[in-house]
């Protein structure tokens, strides 16, 4: 019945003396409780959605389970109670804000689903790996209700081993039962174990396993790239989101990774024994004095390149070869990404003379060429003009790596479509005085999770809720779509990229090749 038609039917109604219709019954109330493969869980019902927090999807990675393969959690005996998330893995604070903790028991999942994800038509799921170098971050920091609820589908939030406990390779942990495994990957075998336990229990929530996408941004889109051309992770998911990484960087090495993993072991006092020995030595080693000999060593967490089936090569290697997980892939990053490191690095402003000296040290015999065409009057702040050239070419966050990406899965024959983030005005992760922090790496995080750098104006929200359809959208169906917004083309040349922005003429298609110059940095 059409609304305009409701009045006259009720005058017709009182006219005529007629009984008032019977109350329609309420739609049942969604579930509080779900049943998984290990047992109830109690979560909550708030209004439009559901919230179950902290459910464990693999055994604590503890004692004898340090550096090893996720292994399967026990059951329970009663209802679990998930109304609120658990530890995060253990962490040191980062500049940015967070806690330091070092528990190990960890690998907790966290569930948001509509209210009415409990019927006959099963909902796409998206599971989100959080960014944070692999060293820091939680699931439970990310408020994934409006993606949920505005876009239709079940979101988990994973935490995962982190720092040298997600990430140290030791040739002493290749022994036994572990040999088949190239030591260093631990954290990506916790999130194929997230992926196996959505694929078990995913219908319990509403979910489809078989419409699962992969997405996560900055270490998490790292993960996901690798998680794309791992042979273990086949099936696990039909979609990526990689945000704010390129698939084109090259990861570890098993040959660098070992060498950082030696040297740790011989900072903690684990290199003189037998392998076995020094593997039970560092499995004995507190995690505080672990995290901060990391930490004071400077090594780094990511995936691991090996002689295994987790991540037998680089990613640019399988899939040039064909050799990855053939599925959509949506992929981008921001428009002024490395603001915020330079920013963290050069606190206090720069003379333009200290900008030449910096761009000369860095590019050498090309340093004329590149000052050339990033001069410093041509920017209000040195330290603009060299986050410029940061993110435009030569690393993993950078413009023309991501385009690099975005033409190596077109040529590979998958669906790929292809952004950046540019609104310059959104809520920057770290507020530097007197800097402008523009379209700095992690701004478009707050419009998919809200509040989670701050807080948004009314234009703001709307390319929120643009993207939000945008990526949800994706996730039903590959395609991404959202009402009363630009068409999304598929990438197929360099200026299929498409602008994300606020306010009329925001979204709009852009070559970020041509505004990175990408050929001059090939030509390099």
């Amino acid at each position: 019945m059409r609304l305009t038609g409701i009045p006259l039917l009720a005058s017709a109604l009182l006219l005529a003396g007629a009984a008032p219709a019977a109350a329609q019954p309420r739609p049942p109330r969604p579930p509080a409780v779900v049943r998984t493969d290990l047992g109830p869980v109690r979560g909550q019902v708030q209004g439009d959605h559901r919230l179950f927090q902290g459910i464990p999807y693999a055994a604590p990675p503890t004692g004898d389970l340090r550096w090893r393969p996720p292994q399967p959690a026990r059951p329970w005996h009663g209802t679990y109670d998930a109304t609120f998330p658990r530890g995060q893995c253990a962490q040191l604070a980062p500049p940015y804000g967070g806690e330091t903790t070092y528990g190990e028991d960890c690998l907790y999942l966290n569930v948001t689903t509509p209210a009415r994800a409990h019927g006959r038509h099963k909902l796409p799921v998206m599971v989100w790996v959080h960014g944070g170098s692999n060293t820091t971050g939680s699931g439970s920091a990310y408020d994934a209700t409006k993606l949920a609820v505005d876009g239709d589908v079940v979101v988990v939030t994973v935490n995962y081993r982190l720092g040298p406990l997600g990430w140290l390779a030791h040739p002493a942990l290749e022994t036994g039962s572990d040999r088949r495994y190239q030591a260093g990957n631990y954290g990506l075998l916790d999130q194929q174990a997230a992926l196996r336990w959505v694929r078990r229990n995913a219908a319990a929530f509403g979910g489809d396993p078989r419409n699962v996408t992969l997405f996560g941004e900055s270490a998490g889109a790292a993960d996901s790239c690798a998680n794309l051309v791992s042979p273990s992770a086949a099936g696990l998911f039909h979609k990526v989101i990689s945000q704010s990484f390129s698939c084109a960087t090259p990861v570890r090495t098993e040959a660098s990774a070992e060498a950082d993993g030696e040297a740790l072991a011989k900072a903690v006092g684990c290199d003189e024994g037998s392998p076995a020995a020094n593997a039970a030595c560092l499995r004995a080693v507190p995690a505080k004095t672990l995290l901060e000999t990391f930490d004071a060593e400077g090594m780094s967490a990511g995936p691991v390149a090996g002689g295994d089936r987790v991540l037998p090569l680089q990613p640019v290697q399988a899939i040039e070869q064909g050799r990855f997980n053939r599925v959509p892939v949506m992929h981008g990053n921001t428009l002024d990404e490395m603001r915020l490191f330079v920013s963290l690095y050069y606190p206090n402003p720069i003379t333009a003379a200290q900008y030449e000296g910096i761009v000369r040290a860095t590019y050498g015999a090309a340093a004329d060429a590149v000052l050339a065409r990033y001069p410093a009057g041509d920017y209000p702040d040195p330290r603009i003009a060299l986050s410029t050239i940061q993110t435009d070419a030569g690393g993993a966050l950078s413009s023309c790596l991501h385009q690099d990406a975005f033409q190596l899965l077109e040529r590979a024959g998958v669906p790929v479509y292809a952004y950046q983030f540019a609104d310059r005005t959104a809520p920057p992760l770290i507020d530097v005085p007197g800097f402008d922090e523009g379209a700095e790496h992690a701004t478009e995080l707050t419009f998919l999770f809200p509040g989670l750098l701050g807080d948004l104006n009314p234009e703001q929200t709307r390319l929120s809720d643009a993207m939000v359809g945008y990526w949800t959208s994706f996730a039903h169906n590959g395609r991404p779509r959202a009402h009363r917004a630009p068409h999304w083309p598929r990438f197929r040349s360099s200026d299929d990229v498409l602008s994300l922005a606020p306010g009329p003429g925001g979204i709009h298609r852009t070559d970020t090749s041509e505004r990175s110059m990408c050929s001059f940095w090939n030509s390099l």
